[in-house]
């Protein structure tokens, strides 16, 4: 009887985690895997890319985690540079075609998994393609600007987009000498925070010497006789630019999987089960950043383009691929970023987010310190919390600081997961030293006044 043959579309953390997991399940006699991957490398990390440009990161490579031959050592066939054109879900089959020699094949598939990630959102603006114009979204991406980056012919950058790509490039870019300008179109950087804590962003990226302009819709991109670019225009200013880079978000990347006629939800991405099978589609898994994703705070699904979340998929597709079992429950929202010394970080859900779901809330903010006021290195920290109007769940956390403000948020993100209220948090067990922490950590303060305020609103 011949090995059953598994297709995976996109070698990077989803694509490969699950060919990689479905190997370990079942051998080469038992299950032949083909993996496409259209670019030059896989199993990479998209997020350290701004701190490869920005330099704290010195190798490209470093990047890498898995090699293309590291995993045809592992029995996966790994077809680099071939870029899967077509699915026909009726024949199971799919067409590639090689980039470098236009060959186009079909290759059948007995199980199908679509890891196609995202792609960013690029406006179609006047000179949004003209040299010196960057998006970040792949190691190729990255090449591309540090090259760009040499030939600059002043240095000037701005960046397009405050959210965590923006914030983290406009910190390359200021590590790489340039003199930053980032252009956001919402009220406050950061639109993942409510417009409070954002602010808190734009103050000290102020204070790092880079310049924000707020409610500022690009317009189109201004370029000299060369082609390259000179200058971002909005519609109140025009700001010089040597280079451009493109920080506006990412976008599900399922054009073939709709091509296909597969399920897509309300923002563009595959829909699954908690196996993260294909609605409807029996030998179809799908992963990564072109998927959907439980909110289990808000009940809705949502698109969140996260590595973390990937390689998870990744290993429960292979697991069920494999003969085995898993399944993604959903997210909490969590993310962490920074910009030079700024700690970034949320969980769970907004304001606005819980207003758009029917919850009624009561929020709570605090300043306090990452460690004991009184030792020496003790950083401001500032946290907000949201709780529910007379549950007391917690509903989210936003927290702005320096060193140690960050990973704090980690346990609000347990906390949420177990749908603990403020009041039970105020008694968790965290961990205590002058170094690390004040006598009562931040996240218990803040959830000290949260809980005062959902007995305020309850006695109302």
């Amino acid at each position: 009887m011949a090995a059953e043959r598994l297709v995976v579309i996109g070698g990077d953390a989803a694509g490969m985690s699950a060919a990689s997991q479905a190997r370990r399940f079942r051998g080469p006699d038992e299950l032949g895997i083909v993996a496409f991957e259209r670019s030059h490398f896989t199993s990479y990390s998209a997020c350290g890319i701004p701190y490869w440009v920005g330099g704290d990161v010195e190798q490209r490579d470093d990047l890498i985690a898995r090699t293309p031959e590291e995993h045809r050592e592992r029995g996966i066939d790994l077809r680099m540079r071939t870029e899967v054109t077509e699915i026909d879900v009726a024949g199971q089959r799919v067409r590639s075609v090689d980039r470098e020699s236009g060959e186009a094949s079909w290759t059948g598939f007995d199980k199908l998994v679509i890891a196609t990630g995202a792609r960013p959102v690029r406006p179609e603006l006047p000179g949004m393609d003209a040299a010196g114009v960057h998006g970040v979204q792949t190691l190729d991406d990255g090449q591309a600007l540090l090259d760009s980056l040499d030939r600059a012919p002043g240095r000037r950058a701005v960046v397009v987009g405050a959210g965590y790509i923006g914030v983290e490039m406009a910190e390359a870019m200021l590590k790489r000498g340039f003199e930053v300008t980032v252009l956001n179109r919402g009220p406050q950087p950061m639109s993942t925070l409510d417009p409070d804590m954002g602010r808190l962003v734009h103050e000290a990226m102020d204070g790092l010497g880079i310049t924000t302009v707020n409610d500022a819709a690009v317009t189109k991109i201004l370029t000299g006789p060369d082609g390259r670019v000179t200058a971002v225009a909005t519609d109140a200013e025009t700001y010089p630019a040597d280079v451009v880079v493109l920080g506006i978000g990412v976008t599900p990347e399922t054009t073939l999987a709709g091509a296909a006629g597969l399920p897509l939800g309300a923002h563009g991405g595959l829909v699954t089960d908690p196996s993260m099978r294909v609605t409807g589609h029996e030998n179809i898994w799908a992963g990564g950043d072109c998927v959907e994703v439980l909110d289990l705070v808000a009940g809705r699904l949502r698109h969140i383009a996260l590595g973390t979340h990937a390689n998870k998929h990744g290993q429960v597709i292979g697991a069920n691929v494999g003969g085995g079992y898993g399944t993604f429950p959903g997210v909490v929202g969590t993310a962490v970023s920074k910009v030079c010394d700024l700690e970034i970080a949320r969980t769970g859900l907004r304001e606005k987010d819980a207003k758009a779901v029917g919850l009624r809330f009561v929020t709570a903010t605090i300043e306090s310190t990452g460690r004991a006021g009184y030792y020496p290195g003790a950083r401001p920290m500032t946290v907000k919390m949201l709780a529910e109007y007379r549950t007391g769940r917690l509903l989210g956390v936003q927290i702005v600081g320096r060193e140690g403000a960050a990973k704090r948020v980690d346990i609000a993100a347990v906390a949420l997961t177990a749908r603990m209220t403020v009041d039970q948090m105020t008694a968790l067990d965290l961990g205590y030293a002058p170094p690390f922490s004040p006598v009562w950590d931040p996240i218990l303060v803040a959830a000290r006044k949260a809980n005062t305020a959902v007995r305020r609103a309850g006695s109302a």
